[in-house]
């Protein structure tokens, strides 16, 4: 099981370094035998909103290192053309040297198609038929497209990529029709722990593998599951604890619309969420968010000594996960963030010393 980092930072404060994390988190997941560093795409809010398009980050992350996988976390397909995404991670191909890799994702967020409202009804659709298109192209195979003069035109994209097959994750909330399209499609799986908990992971792992097997995309293997956990590693769990209330409780708060709009996609009933939010008093809000944290420290994250998060990770294993992605830049001071790599260069150190003992 391999560990990469990912991000999703919270970021609405003025900041004149806002990359450091990212670039220094590059550094050390390349320096200490780490699989990847994954950037995601997001729009118009502060949630998430450092990382608008995962090729330029992805990009900035290949210049800076030279061994780990560079991804994106996910790129919303439906928002682009497909030329458009070729080509630009085919860039970061090459200024990686081959460590490109893109989980893609259909989008749920209503705010973010004003970049293309017109596919925010069939986005579903619209993102198999996108990776497929992209597919082809990596492969270095013509599309027709229309040309500006409204003539069908036969093109293929550039750079050409250093990889021959581009490595593609499906990106899930949990769902399990998310996980057997996955692996029908000869896909990887991205996912979380928000709505899902182990055991319920490890019946959608199963259904992804089955279905990977039986995929016509298939050549060998099982496919590959991701997992982001929102990770901090210390020597003493309490410490951690109160390290990092304030800040993800303060990431939780900002979440709270986001996972209104994400109800509404799914077609649950988000409007009566968000009324029943805005009617809250700032005390009953406040306790909201403390049963939250509460819930996610203990079930939903990596957090605490290097014991503790063993436990997490044989758990992880068990359920069938390939890589834990930690996400680490959920509100805690960059520095503080920094000053803590050495206890989770050491949880992957045991992990590994772990797997070779068995």
């Amino acid at each position: 099981m391999d560990f990469s980092l990912f991000y999703f930072a919270n970021n609405d404060a003025e900041d004149s370094d806002r990359y450091r994390l990212l670039m220094d988190g590059a550094r050390f997941a390349d320096d200490h035998g780490f699989a990847a560093v994954w950037t995601p795409e997001r729009h118009f809010h502060p949630f998430g909103g450092l990382y608008p398009n995962p090729s330029v980050t992805s990009a900035a992350v290949a210049a800076v290192t030279k061994r780990v996988a560079v991804r994106a976390g996910s790129v919303v397909a439906p928002l682009h053309h497909p030329m458009r995404i070729a080509e630009e991670w085919s860039v970061v191909d090459n200024l990686s040297n081959g460590r490109a890799g893109i989980a893609f994702a259909s989008g749920w967020h209503a705010a973010d198609f004003a970049l293309r409202p017109e596919n925010y009804e069939g986005r579903r659709s619209e993102l198999l038929k996108t990776v497929e298109t992209i597919r082809r192209l990596w492969r270095r195979e013509p599309v027709q497209l229309t040309d500006g003069a409204g003539e069908l035109v036969e093109l293929t994209m550039y750079p050409p990529p250093v990889q021959p097959e581009l490595p593609v994750w499906l990106t899930s909330s949990g769902t399990p029709e998310t996980f057997t399209l996955a692996g029908t499609n000869g896909m990887g799986m991205l996912t979380h722990l928000l709505g899902q908990d182990v055991d319920v992971l490890a019946q959608r792992i199963d259904g992804y593998r089955r279905a990977y097997r039986d995929s016509p995309q298939n050549t060998s293997g099982q496919g590959h599951v991701a997992l982001m956990l929102h990770t901090f590693v210390g020597a003493d769990r309490e410490a951690v604890r109160e390290t990092v209330r304030e800040p993800f409780s303060r990431y939780l708060a900002s979440s709270f619309d986001l996972v209104v709009k994400a109800a509404e996609a799914a077609g649950v009933d988000g409007a009566s969420m968000s009324a029943e939010l805005k009617s809250m008093s700032p005390e009953d809000l406040e306790f909201l968010v403390s049963q939250a944290f509460d819930r996610y420290f203990e079930t939903s994250g990596m957090f605490g000594t290097v014991d503790d998060c063993m436990a997490v990770l044989k758990r992880l294993k068990d359920a069938g996960v390939d890589e834990v992605a930690c996400l680490i830049d959920f509100g805690v001071a960059g520095d503080r963030v920094i000053e803590s790599f050495d206890d989770l260069a050491e949880l992957h150190d045991t992990w590994r010393a772990h797997e070779a003992a068995r």
